[in-house]
């Protein structure tokens, strides 16, 4: 590995006949090589994000939704234990 202006670059082996599609590709989708895997690589990561949610219980469903919430909240606004337990009990 060789650390190169903050970021850590790692060598892949990736076979010829690969590296000349992604030429190609990069060709037509007007990308560099590199843009063009990262791009790649992004899109995979947000299909697999994608398909992991669908795939959460509905439990896990509204967890996730629970904690998204939490994580939107102003963390300086309180509300007293007496309104929490009036909302409650409507």
């Amino acid at each position: 590995m060789e650390k190169s202006m903050g970021t850590i670059k790692k060598l892949i082996e990736i076979d010829k006949s690969l590296v000349t599609k992604l030429k190609v590709l990069s060709a037509f989708e007007d990308l560099s090589v590199k843009a063009l895997m990262e791009k790649a690589i992004r899109e995979f990561v947000a299909k697999k994000e994608i398909e992991r949610v669908e795939n959460l219980s509905d439990e896990e469903k509204e967890d996730l939704g629970l904690l998204l919430l939490m994580q939107q909240v102003d963390k300086e606004d309180f509300v007293s234990e007496e309104t929490i337990f009036k909302a409650l009990d409507e």
